[in-house]
């Protein structure tokens, strides 16, 4: 050991701490691929997923450690500069390895909840720290205690090991040190690449399998966060991961895909926008979206999926029900994007999120309000959350009820009021609106349906033991829309309202294809007075809703969105759906998946088996595909999703 230390000379506490990540590193990767072998065994990864991910490791430790192993040749020696260095060095071989360390051991939990390693989620949930640490505390306690017991331990461990490394070092001589210098940079610049391409190392190089979280597997956990974190600071390139097109031919491919002719968009300035003809021509009609946390089709008994949906298969039967409707994303702030902008998703965050949408961008609430409706968004939890205040009271939403806004309720969860809270409010908000004489549109959002999955007891007969489970969870979800719509049809608003329930997007979607597009089937439900009942089977998109309940509710006008009005007999026959910065259109049964950096693929989606079979499919289709991938990029990007007004 000693000699290895004199035969290292100054680079012997980097390349030990370089050796010991390695090896940490490995076994979690190696204990994570045994905790998911079904997954990595029917791709037969095994010796991909551990050979690449030794690659990705060696990559991210010479980005994190490779400047200070040439810092280490140059400036390690006796003198008062040296010994500084040392204790530098000393704090950054810690921290770094503290750091790799407790990212690993997040890593189990955040898969358990997303299937996939820590990305770009991790770090939206860190600007919430108060919620997070609620549903962590009620249901993550123990990763909760064990992580920060297990990472304070080894960060004691690891500063005791840094200073015993950093100790007695034999310095180069200084006629060495240029020559050593440069081999070091030549190595950590070869390593931090690991290509010889045009371009280094992505995460989209060592991936190998249909299954997504395989993929994530090669990564290591540190890696996949700050490359998400690049990802974001780069947001408004994100128009570029899947390829170019001119901006003109994307205009084109849309509008040839949306079917209507070109005489009806009417402006230059607004490229997509339109004047809509109400389909009801009566007095307009109040709007509420009832939207549903995380209550994919899966737990909607008319839709195929478990018994937990009583109350809202009771509904169906009353209401309009879409049958084969697909959410855009996988997060709240998609939901609210696609239901009440119409807007289509992209690989960047959802417009909730972004800066460059925080006021003047369309909104359903804008444009009713310009109408003469009173508008609102009504929320159990705190309003802050996801950005949502920022983003609503800049786009058209005039009053918000979170939290605060609730005396005495029955149940307070981790993320707030209980569903029954919240339609107990919206109840009493919808008459005194209703009484005032104007029309009202409001976003209703629930959050029962969240892990940690917290409901007041004796409500429903648990569909399964314990409690909070998600099964349960939906069936309380079930139970709560059943108990608003008993107070809607005796209110005096039922008979001048239109109501849509749908959901934000599956809970916990994942699965083993590049899009597992079983988790974003949802349902939606269109209730009222006047709407028949029917069963819908086209194929739509959540970006197809907030247009049609326009038209249901009387109201006509000019707006840049491109969904259907579902109340014509045209057949939408496509869905968007962005999964992580993986893009899926769906046509009829076919499938374009676009990736970061790679060519369009094709698939036949088998709806029986829910799985997609590769195929050759029309490269026109391919070609529809890349350009709603960059529409809403460059619109966003080029602040073109607006309405006139806002546009003067």
């Amino acid at each position: 050991m000693l000699n290895l230390k004199k035969y290292l000379g100054s680079l012997y506490p980097v390349l030990c701490f370089t050796f010991i990540n390695l090896i940490l590193l490995s076994l979690s990767r190696l204990g994570l691929a045994v905790w998911q072998h079904e997954r990595v065994s029917a791709v037969d990864g095994w010796a991909e997923l551990l050979i690449q991910g030794v690659r990705i490791d060696i990559v991210a430790l010479c980005w994190l450690f490779g400047i200070f192993a040439l810092l280490s040749v140059l400036l390690v020696s006796e003198n008062g500069i040296g010994r500084a260095y040392l204790w530098l060095l000393r704090v950054v071989l810690t921290a770094g390895s503290v750091f790799i360390l407790f990212m690993e051991l997040a890593t189990p939990e955040f898969i358990e909840t997303y299937d996939f390693r820590p990305n770009r989620l991790f770090i939206e949930y860190l600007v919430n720290p108060k919620e997070v640490f609620t549903m962590l505390a009620n249901g993550h306690l123990f990763a909760l205690i064990a992580v920060p017991l297990v990472t304070a331990l080894v960060t004691w461990i690891y500063w005791r090991l840094a200073r015993k490394v950093t100790e007695g070092l034999t310095p180069f001589r200084w006629r060495y040190r240029p020559f050593i210098a440069l081999l070091v940079i030549a190595v950590a610049f070869v390593g931090a690449r690991s290509s010889l391409q045009h371009r280094g190392i992505n995460p989209a190089m060592v991936a190998f399998s249909s299954d997504p979280l395989v993929n994530s597997l090669v990564l290591n956990s540190g890696y996949s966060l700050l490359y998400a974190a690049q990802q974001m600071k780069d947001e408004d390139k994100s128009s570029e991961i899947y390829g170019k097109m001119a901006f003109d031919e994307v205009l084109k491919t849309i509008k040839a895909a949306r079917g209507r002719a070109d005489s009806d968009y009417i402006s230059d300035d607004i490229p997509t926008l339109t004047y809509n003809q109400a389909s009801y021509q009566g007095k307009p009609k109040n709007i509420v979206i009832i939207l549903e946390e995380s209550l994919g089709a899966q737990f909607i008994g008319s839709l195929g999926g478990k018994p937990l949906s009583p109350h809202f298969d009771q509904l169906a039967q009353q209401g309009w029900l879409f049958e084969n409707l697909y959410a855009t994303g996988t997060r709240s702030v998609r939901g609210i994007e696609a239901v009440t902008t119409g807007f289509t998703p992209t690989p960047a965050r959802a417009v909730v999120k972004l800066s460059g949408s925080q006021n003047g961008f369309f909104s359903i609430a804008e444009l009713l309000k310009q109408q003469g409706y009173h508008t609102s968004f009504i929320y159990g939890g705190e309003k802050h959350f996801d950005n949502m205040a920022s983003f609503f009271y800049g786009n058209g939403f005039q009053t918000i009820i979170d939290q605060n806004d609730y005396k005495n309720p029955k149940f307070v969860a981790t993320w707030g009021m209980s569903d029954e809270d919240l339609f107990d409010k919206a109840n009493e908000k919808f008459s005194e609106w209703q009484n005032s004489g104007q029309p009202f549109f409001s976003l209703v959002f629930t959050s029962s349906n969240h892990d940690p999955f917290e409901f007041p007891d004796n409500k429903i007969e648990l569909y399964e033991q314990p409690k909070q489970t998600r099964n349960n969870a939906a069936k309380y979800a079930d139970f709560a829309l059943g108990y608003f719509f008993e107070m809607a049809k005796n209110a005096d608003y039922w008979q001048d309202t239109i109501f849509l329930v749908v959901a934000d997007h599956d809970s916990r979607v994942s699965g083993a294809s590049l899009v597992p597009i079983q988790h974003f089937h949802i349902p939606a439900l269109i209730l009222g007075e006047g709407i028949q009942a029917r069963r819908d089977p086209r194929l739509t998109s959540q970006i197809d809703l907030p247009t049609t309940l326009l038209s249901l509710a009387g109201v006509s006008g000019e707006y840049p969105m491109l969904g259907y009005d579902l109340t014509q007999e045209d057949n939408p026959n496509r869905a968007l759906m962005q999964f992580d910065k993986t893009m899926a259109y769906m046509q009829g049964d076919q499938v374009a998946i676009l990736q970061p950096n790679s060519e369009a693929k094709g698939f036949r989606y088998d709806k029986t088996s829910q799985t997609l079979v590769p195929t050759e499919i029309d490269p026109e289709l391919k070609q529809t595909a890349l350009a709603y991938a960059l529409w809403g990029s460059y619109s966003y990007k080029n602040r073109l999703y607006k309405l006139p007004e806002q546009k003067k």
